[in-house]
C-alpha cells in the first residue's frame, strides 16, 4: 500500500519510542530507569477523579459542543483573567483533546502549503512534525546555550522570509526548562508586530515555575499582541491529567472559530467525561497541586547536583517544566562514541537508564532528562550514569 507523501515526511517520536523502548526492557525482567517520559508520576488528584464519576453517574456522558462545554470555557476564561491578566470571551476560547491537538489544529487553520513557521531550537519534538502535516515549512532557528537557549529578537529579524507565516514560543520550554522574561517577550514580540507574523504561545508548564521569575503570557503585554497571538496550554502538566487529554486554546475569535469547525470533522467533541474533570481542576482549590510543585522543585535541586558532579557534563539550570537538558558533547567524545544517539543507546543496554537524545529536539550535543520520578530513582539513575561515564572513558 503506498502511503501519502505527508506522512512519509514524519518522524516519529522520539520520546514515546524510548518510553515504549524501556517498558519493553521492563517487562523482559530489566531493571529499567526511565527518565524519558514527559509527564508527572502522580495519580491525578482525588477531587478531580471524584468529578468525573460523579459526571457518568450524573449521564454526562453524551455528545458536547465542538469547542467544549461552556462551564469549562467559563472557568478557563476565569484562569485567563485571574493568572494573565487577559479577558477572553467564550467564543475567544476552545477545548481540545490535549493541548497538542490545540496546537495541531491551530496550524491547521493558519497555514497554507509552503508558509514558513520559524520555530527555535531546541524544540518540542512535535511543533516540526505537526508543521509538515499542515503543509508547512519549519524554519528552525538555533538558540545559543549561554543564552539559556533563548531565541532574540536578533534572530527573529534575521529568519523571516515573505513566506514567515508564525512563529512558535515555549515559555517554559520543553526540553530546556527555561523562560522567557517579559522584556525578552517584548522585543520579539515588536518583530512580530512589525512583519505581522502570528505568534503561537505554548505554555503548558506555566504551573510549574520554581524560581521567583514569573512566568509572563505573550498575549498578555499588549492589545496589539494578544490579537496577534494563539495562546496554548491545558491540564495535562499542572494537574497530572495527561492521560485525560483536555488543552485548550485561546485567540481571536475568527481563529477560534476556523479551529472549532476543524474539530467538529477530526474529534466531534473532547471527551465528555474529561472535560467535567477539568472542570474541577480549574473550579476547586487543592493543596495536592502545591504539593506536587514543591517536590518537582526538591527533585530539580538533588537531580541537577547529581548530574553537574558526572565528569565533562553541564547542564542550566532550569526555571520551570520537569527536565534537565545536560551538554554531553565532552562526555560522548571521552567515552568514544561518535554521536549523543550511540552514547544513549549504549548507556540504555548497559546501565538500563532510558534517557532522550537531544537529536529529538534539534540540539544534538544534549540530552533530556526527565525528574518526573521518584528521588530515590533520581539518584540511582544519576549513580549509574556516572558509573558509565568513568567506566567508558578513553585511554
Amino acid at each position: 500500500m503506498k502511503l501519502s507523501k505527508r506522512v512519509q515526511t514524519l518522524t516519529p517520536s522520539s520520546t514515546l519510542a524510548i518510553s515504549a523502548k524501556a517498558q519493553a526492557l521492563k517487562k523482559s525482567g530489566e531493571d529499567v530507569i526511565s527518565l524519558g517520559v514527559g509527564e508527572p508520576d502522580f495519580n491525578t488528584p482525588a477531587f478531580i477523579i471524584e468529578a468525573a464519576v460523579k459526571a457518568m453517574k450524573d449521564g454526562q456522558t453524551k455528545y458536547t459542543p465542538s469547542g467544549g462545554i461552556v462551564e469549562l470555557k467559563e472557568a478557563i476564561a476565569r484562569k485567563f483573567k485571574h493568572d494573565n491578566h487577559l479577558d477572553y470571551t467564550l467564543d475567544e476560547i476552545i477545548v481540545t483533546t490535549g493541548a497538542k491537538h490545540a496546537l495541531y489544529t491551530a496550524f491547521q487553520a493558519i497555514l497554507d502549503e509552503g508558509d514558513e513557521v520559524i520555530i527555535p531550537a531546541p524544540y518540542w519534538v512535535s511543533y516540526t512534525e505537526q508543521v509538515k502535516l499542515s503543509g508547512g515549512i519549519p524554519v528552525i532557528v538555533e538558540t545559543e546555550e549561554a543564552n539559556d537557549f533563548k531565541l532574540t529578537a536578533d534572530q527573529l529579524e534575521r529568519a523571516i522570509t515573505d513566506r514567515t507565516k508564525a512563529l512558535v514560543i515555549n515559555s517554559p520550554s520543553n526540553p530546556t526548562g527555561m523562560m522567557y522574561t517579559r522584556n525578552e517577550l517584548e522585543k520579539i514580540g515588536d518583530v512580530c508586530l512589525k512583519h505581522n507574523i502570528i505568534i503561537v504561545s505554548d505554555e503548558i508548564y506555566e504551573k510549574l515555575i520554581y524560581t521567583n521569575v514569573n512566568h509572563v503570557s505573550m498575549a498578555e503585554i499588549s492589545q496589539s499582541l494578544k490579537n496577534q497571538t494563539i495562546v496554548i496550554n491545558g491540564v495535562s502538566k499542572s494537574h497530572a491529567m495527561t492521560g485525560w487529554r483536555i488543552g485548550y486554546a485561546a485567540g481571536p475569535k475568527s481563529l477560534i472559530q476556523a479551529m472549532t469547525n476543524h474539530a467538529s470533522h477530526t474529534t466531534s467533541n473532547p471527551t465528555t467525561i474529561a472535560q467535567y474533570a477539568a472542570l474541577a481542576a480549574y473550579s476547586e482549590q487543592s493543596a495536592s497541586i502545591d504539593e506536587m510543585k514543591n517536590v518537582f522543585a526538591e527533585r530539580l535541586n538533588t537531580l541537577y547536583d547529581l548530574i553537574e558532579d558526572i565528569p565533562g557534563m553541564s547542564c542550566r539550570k532550569p526555571h520551570g517544566a520537569f527536565y534537565l537538558f545536560p551538554n554531553v558533547k565532552e562526555v560522548v567524545a571521552m567515552n568514544g562514541f561518535s554521536s549523543t544517539d550511540e552514547w544513549v543507546k549504549a548507556l540504555l543496554e548497559a546501565e538500563k537508564v532510558a534517557l532522550v537524545p537531544g537529536s529529538a529536539f534539534g540540539a544534538p550535543e544534549n540530552i533530556r532528562l526527565s525528574y518526573a520520578t521518584s528521588t530515590d530513582l533520581l539518584i540511582e539513575a544519576a549513580k549509574r550514569i556516572k558509573r558509565f561515564v568513568i567506566n567508558n572513558q578513553s585511554s
